[in-house]
C-alpha cells in the first residue's frame, strides 16, 4: 500500500504546519474571511492575504505528496485527509477546553448570535442580544463582552456595535454550563453619528475580557 514512505511522512508535516497555520485558537482566524479554501482565509476586507495563499499551495502540494506516496485507495485517502484536516482543529480546542484550559480560554461560542435593533425614537434604540455560549470548564468564568461589528458593514457604519453603548457587560458563566445569554437595553444613540435606524444581524462576533487576555469569537 506504501509506495513512498518519504513522501508520506512530508506529506504528513506539511499537513500540520498548515492545521496550525490558522489554527481557530484563541481568536476566530476566519472572522473576516470572503473568500476561503480549506482553513484559509484566501480573501479579506482589506483584500488578499499572501499567508493564507501560501498555505493553500502548501496544502495542495501535501496532497500530491500523499498520492504519490501511496500504491492504493489514493481517492480514499484524499477524502478521508481532507475530512480528519477539517474537524481536527475543533476536537483538538475541545480537547484543551475541557481538560488544561482555565478562564476566557474555557469558552465556546457556537457561532449562532443574533442581534436586533429598533429606533425607540431619535435619540434611543432598543437592542437585543442572544449568545449561545458553552463554558467548558470545571470552574465558573466571569468575562466582559464587547461588540463588534460585521465587516460586511460600510465603513463607519455602526450596528452591533451599538450595544457597546450600555457596555461592558459583566457575564458569569457556571462550571460546565451551556447558557444562551440574553441582553436587553435600551441605548442612548443620541451622539452617535454614523448608525442605522434598525436591523438584524445573525453573524454576531464580540470580544472577550478578564482583564488579563482577550480573545475576539
Amino acid at each position: 500500500m506504501v509506495k513512498n514512505k518519504l513522501a508520506l511522512i512530508s506529506s504528513a508535516v506539511i499537513f500540520c504546519f498548515c492545521m496550525f497555520l490558522f489554527f481557530p485558537f484563541p481568536n476566530n482566524q476566519m472572522l473576516e474571511a470572503r473568500t476561503t479554501f480549506m482553513s484559509f482565509p484566501i480573501t479579506e476586507a482589506d483584500g488578499y492575504n499572501p499567508l493564507a495563499i501560501v498555505g493553500s499551495v502548501l496544502f495542495i502540494v501535501a496532497m500530491v505528496l500523499l498520492v504519490k506516496g501511496l500504491e492504493k485507495f489514493r481517492f480514499r485517502a484524499v477524502v478521508i485527509t481532507a475530512f480528519v484536516y477539517t474537524v481536527m482543529p475543533l476536537l483538538l480546542v475541545i480537547v484543551y477546553q475541557e481538560t488544561f484550559a482555565r478562564g476566557i480560554d474555557a469558552i465556546s461560542y457556537y457561532g449562532n448570535g443574533t442581534c436586533d435593533f429598533e429606533s425607540e425614537s431619535e435619540e434611543t434604540m432598543n437592542g437585543e442580544c442572544k449568545l449561545n455560549l458553552h463554558n467548558r470548564s470545571g470552574r465558573p468564568v466571569t468575562f466582559e463582552i464587547e461588540f463588534l461589528d460585521s465587516f460586511y458593514m460600510k465603513k463607519d457604519i455602526r450596528l452591533v456595535s451599538l450595544m457597546n453603548v450600555n457596555g461592558p457587560y459583566s457575564i458569569t458563566l457556571q462550571p460546565n454550563s451551556k447558557e444562551i445569554i440574553q441582553l436587553e437595553e435600551l441605548l442612548d444613540v443620541s451622539h452617535i453619528e454614523n448608525r442605522v435606524g434598525g436591523g438584524s444581524s445573525m453573524d454576531v462576533h464580540f470580544k472577550i475580557s478578564d482583564g488579563k487576555k482577550t480573545r475576539i469569537l
